[in-house]
């Protein structure tokens, strides 16, 4: 595991984007797992000026997306499908079609998601996978359980993490309470893991998560048996 320190989100942010530009470069056709919430945007910023600069190209590239709420379809300005596109994908080369987020309006989720685990190892897998994670540790929507979950999965999304989310909409009672999110296995079979996180009130479940026993209480700790993991944290 690489553990890198940095002082600001802005540095965070171009750190992030040159390691996600580095494995494009390396691989045109990489499959990249992306992650939402506030603190990959920063990144997607830079990728997407890299991009606009003639940097890094979309084209070839196809991206595979950790989770969605469930009962939001892609054109509510909460799901994440319509963030990925207002933040990323409306703004790079990328093609739509090569864009995948698992699909929270699906009437049978649990087949949904075996489809999804079925096109991700279709597509030969993850190269790079980019997490942020939840004060509970979460990773994706995969909350603190007894046990870790293989399977792309619905979820039930504890409080913490619908208090967390709730500034995204206008009252807290808007936030689904439930999630399709993919599960341990396609994460952890991902060929490198780049986890960003943000802030003092993260320093506590980063230190948990990546310092302390391997438990499914802790979700984000199973990443410490990865064989190639990049953190970066940033102090602000």
């Amino acid at each position: 595991m690489k553990f890198i320190k940095v002082k600001t989100y802005e540095e965070l942010s171009h750190k992030a984007a040159l390691l996600i530009a580095a494995q494009m470069t390396v691989k045109p056709n990489s499959v990249l797992g992306l992650a939402t919430g506030s603190t990959p945007v920063g990144t997607y910023k830079e990728l997407i000026k890299m991009n606009q600069a003639g940097d890094i190209d979309f084209s070839t590239v196809t991206s595979v997306n950790l989770d969605e709420y469930v009962g939001l379809d892609g054109t509510n300005d909460q799901s994440y499908r319509y963030f990925m596109n207002d933040n990323l994908f409306d703004h790079v080369n990328i093609r739509k079609d090569h864009t995948f987020v698992p699909n929270g309006c699906a009437e049978d989720l649990k087949a949904e998601g075996e489809a999804y685990d079925a096109m991700i190892k279709e597509l030969g897998g993850i190269d790079l996978q980019l997490l942020g994670i939840g004060l509970d540790g979460h990773i994706g929507f995969n909350e603190p359980d007894e046990f870790f979950t293989g399977a792309t999965h619905e979820v039930v999304l504890d409080e913490s993490t619908i208090e967390a989310n709730a500034r995204f909409f206008e009252k807290k009672e808007d936030v689904p309470t439930t999630a399709i999110t993919m599960g341990m296995m396609s994460i952890m079979q991902a060929k490198k893991v780049l986890l960003v996180a943000n802030g003092a009130k993260k320093k506590e479940i980063v230190e948990k998560s990546f310092f302390g026993p391997i438990t499914p209480k802790v979700p984000a700790s199973i990443l410490q048996l990865h064989p190639d993991v990049t953190v970066i944290y940033a102090e602000e």
